[in-house]
């Protein structure tokens, strides 16, 4: 498409109009003023959405003097910012297990659950009676324990007493100064430390 072409010359859009806001033809809600009501007010806390019509002079003193909390309890002022946090919708506290064996919402009773092909009792009693499962290893765990001589299911006890161990055995100071074992000794401690930085140890 070439953008030069005259095609594109003789195109005229025609700017569209511009429109006035409507005047406002309401009067101040100030008792005694005629003046015009242009500028809005809230009524307050039990008229939400509701608004005034004020002159400037009078919307300046009406917000001078406005308090949306008049006549509420601190108790209840600190009820309703806590609800604001939330915008005032309902919340659940942080860290419920949803699959813990006690945990029921309302209307969650399995009993009343219409399953005519038994799929949530099977993996509710599946849930019901699996043993909690070891995380799996990575390549360098599995690794770090080989240098302390475990196995995957080493608990953090057990990782510990071997190191202890091997570190009493292998440093120089136990084998009457004795550096052969050294490189082995710094093997045996990169290991456990990275174990320990995976919280394994």
């Amino acid at each position: 498409m070439d953008l030069n072409s005259p095609l594109f010359d003789r195109i005229r859009v025609k700017p569209k109009p511009k429109q006035e806001a409507p005047k406002s033809a309401a009067r101040c809600n100030h008792p005694g003023c005629l003046e015009a009501g242009e500028f809005r007010a809230p009524m307050g806390r039990d008229h939400e959405g509701q608004y005034f019509c004020f002159c400037l002079d009078h919307v300046r003193e009406y917000n001078a003097s406005y308090n949306y909390f008049s006549g509420m309890t601190p108790e209840a002022v600190a009820l309703y910012q806590r609800d604001a946090v939330v915008g005032h919708r309902p919340t659940w506290s942080m860290g419920v297990n949803r699959g813990g064996k006690n945990f029921r919402e309302e209307g969650d009773d399995p009993s009343r659950l219409n399953d005519p092909l038994g799929i949530y009792r099977r993996h509710s009693a599946f849930h019901a009676s699996a043993e909690p499962r070891k995380p799996q290893l990575g390549i360098a765990a599995k690794r770090a324990l080989d240098q302390l001589g475990l196995d995957e299911a080493a608990v953090p006890a057990a990782i510990r007493a071997r190191y202890k161990e091997l570190v009493k055995r292998l440093h120089p100071d136990a084998n009457g100064g004795d550096r052969s074992r050294e490189d082995k000794l710094r093997e045996i401690i990169r290991a456990y430390n990275y174990l320990k930085s995976v919280k394994l140890a």
